[in-house]
């Protein structure tokens, strides 16, 4: 599906009524206060929940650069996606046999 180009002409000039959403009164304004104020321990509890991603690894992966020959490539990449990771399981029993000598 193509994307919708955005195209200013295509709002109008002035603001939309919202009934939905009405415009806060000087009266609620005056009595608004930052959500710190009224409950930190609420505060730590969000913070927590946005925390993103899968927690951090405890012996994460080192990017590096290396060069192969292109038969070894192409063969790991015939078979899809995860190649990379199927170099890495190979230098593994590599290095497992290695350290059994």
């Amino acid at each position: 599906m193509k994307r919708k180009r955005f195209n200013p002409n295509d709002y109008p000039e002035h603001a939309v009524e919202d009934p939905d959403s009405p415009p806060l009164t000087d009266e609620q304004l005056r009595r608004m206060r930052p959500l710190s104020e009224l409950d930190p321990e609420f505060v730590e509890a969000i913070k927590e929940l946005r925390k993103r991603g899968r927690p951090p690894l405890e012996h994460p992966k080192v990017q590096v650069t290396l060069r192969l020959d292109e038969k070894v490539l192409n063969s790991f990449k015939e078979h899809g996606p995860g190649w990379q990771g199927r170099i890495n399981e190979e230098l593994k029993k590599t290095v497992k046999r290695r350290r059994k000598r």
